[in-house]
């Protein structure tokens, strides 16, 4: 009896680890639309994504897309938007706030010069 109690114990034990182990590899991926116009803005939106729970963060500058891949459990989508939108790039659910905008290089300035290193 007490060597069906032992292995029963050593089962729980494997699956309750696994379990674990499973939510902690968790990870969404999901695109959406970040508004910017060049390598320069592709490197500041990918470098503010560089957050805890963002596993990988790239921005196409054809596109226009960012995908993400990260951890729900550790950060929202909102605040990858948020954190997106404090570089100075308007995203799908945020806006830059006007004042970090402008201070962007005047390549970047998306809302006036859409599209400037593609034309």
């Amino acid at each position: 009896m007490k060597s069906i109690q032992i292995v029963f114990i050593g089962l729980l034990l494997f699956l309750f680890s696994n379990q674990v182990s499973a939510q902690k590899a968790k990870t969404e991926k999901v695109t959406f639309k970040v508004y910017g116009n060049c390598p320069m803005c592709k490197s500041r939106m990918e470098t503010a994504c560089d957050a805890k729970g963002i596993k990988m963060a790239e921005w196409d500058v054809d596109t226009k897309i960012m995908t993400v891949v990260f951890n729900p459990a550790k950060i929202t989508l909102e605040q990858i938007h948020q954190l997106i939108a404090d570089s100075g790039h308007d995203t799908d659910l945020k806006k830059a706030n006007d004042a970090v905008y402008k201070n962007l290089p005047d390549c970047c300035l998306y809302r006036e010069k859409p599209n400037t290193h593609h034309d």
